[in-house]
């Protein structure tokens, strides 16, 4: 079953940065990257920071952010599908207007808010 994500572009509260967020039960499973995940090739990664999750108005949302901390305005949204998951590792396919494919995200540190953002390659 498919479900809906989102990414954001941060703006206005320390450096520019992508907020990828995941449609889970009533909430959003939320990554910030450091950088624009449109520009992954296959088998690039991307640093990633699991932040607390988000409330389901965020896949609609732009404009300010509550309590001074900048801007979000949508960089793309679509579908994603959950291929495997664990506490530290999901794969899913996204397919979005701007961004499709399958791509990993997987906790690196030994901090729980550590990650990496991998694209794996096409949906195929």
């Amino acid at each position: 079953m498919s479900k809906a994500f989102v990414i954001h572009v941060h703006s206005g509260y320390g450096p520019t940065h992508y907020d990828l967020m995941l449609e889970e039960d009533q909430a959003l499973a939320t990554w910030q990257l450091a950088d624009c995940p449109g520009e992954l090739a296959t088998g690039q990664q991307l640093p990633a920071r699991k932040l607390k999750d988000h409330r389901a108005a965020y896949l609609d949302y732009e404009g300010p952010v509550s309590g001074g901390r900048g801007h979000v305005r949508l960089f793309d949204k679509g579908a994603y599908e959950t291929i495997h998951r664990t506490p530290d590792c999901w794969q899913v396919r996204l397919d979005g207007q701007k961004l499709s494919g399958r791509f990993e995200l997987r906790r690196v540190g030994p901090s729980p808010d550590e990650w990496t953002l991998e694209s794996l390659g096409p949906a195929g």
